[in-house]
């Protein structure tokens, strides 16, 4: 299994890598569009195990919503795609998630279909959205994510006593979610010393608005980082699987690798275009 995972997510790098650094901003635009197609099409899969065709369809539906979107050449409705993906995030994934698995997949189904036509484009457009104010700005944001997962799992392991969310995720312990916290926090100090200001969203909010702004940003952005995981976690218990897919041999599916960006890039987006 390591072995795989190690050639899986070599593999992944020669291809991004190059499209990152050697290649127009266009062509990471068209990765992430791939990748959030493969995650839809890994969405309706979960929703409907056995409905294959529909799973294309779906993934055709969430590349014509994005589509029509930058065809209509107006922000403001790409800014409300955001707007809603951030309230559920703030105002319904709270609830759905503290019902841990008293949460009927088959009664919510056609919520959940509606949910991923808006949470999968809003995720493609935050990415994009970030990639425009710099690459840097991009990859510091998203490795906010990475270093929040690194940090709950090694805190976890070494400390972890009490659960998280047992029915839904049993290996996450609330001191992994804190040690990861922490982690955090030195990272966006980092970033803020050691990069120019204006280049990541953390130089940006200190600046313009100090300290404490700050740190309450990188504790909004982990905590829902943690969310997305779970959320996610939650979605696959009651489909019955393990993985989202077998799409990333070694990983499972894309969903698996970027359900804590789902809530997080929307919300940075969103807080990128106010600082």
């Amino acid at each position: 299994m390591l072995k795989t995972r190690v050639i899986t997510a070599i593999a992944l790098l020669a291809v991004l890598l190059p499209i990152l650094f050697l290649l127009p901003p266009v062509y990471i635009g068209a990765f992430f569009l791939f990748a959030l197609l493969a995650a839809a099409w890994e969405w309706s899969r979960l929703l409907s195990p056995q409905a294959t065709r529909a799973a294309w369809l779906y993934a055709l539906f969430c590349l014509a919503i994005i589509l029509l979107l930058l065809a209509m050449q107006n922000v403001a409705w790409q800014f409300a795609l955001l707007l809603i993906a951030v309230i559920f995030w703030f105002f319904l994934a709270p609830f759905i998630l503290a019902k841990g698995m008293n949460v009927s997949l088959q009664k919510l189904r056609p919520f959940y279909v509606v949910l991923g036509l808006i949470l999968l484009p809003a995720t493609w457009f935050a990415l994009v959205f970030l990639r425009e104010l710099g690459l840097v700005f991009l990859l510091s944001t998203m490795a906010l994510v990475w270093v929040a997962d690194i940090g709950a799992y090694f805190v976890g392991k070494a400390f972890g006593k009490r659960k998280l969310a047992a029915q839904i995720s049993p290996g996450k312990s609330i001191e992994g979610a804190l040690g990861g916290l922490l982690l955090c926090y030195g990272y966006a100090l980092l970033c803020i010393f050691y990069l120019p200001f204006e280049s990541t969203l953390f130089g940006t909010c200190a600046i313009r608005f100090g300290w404490v702004p700050t740190f309450l940003m990188v504790t909004v952005l982990t905590a829902f980082s943690i969310f997305g995981d779970l959320f996610e976690s939650q979605l696959k218990r009651m489909a019955g699987v393990k993985d989202s897919s077998n799409l990333l041999p070694g990983h499972g599916g894309v969903l698996d690798r970027a359900d804590a960006l789902i809530p997080t890039m929307p919300i940075a987006a969103l807080l990128a275009g106010l600082v």
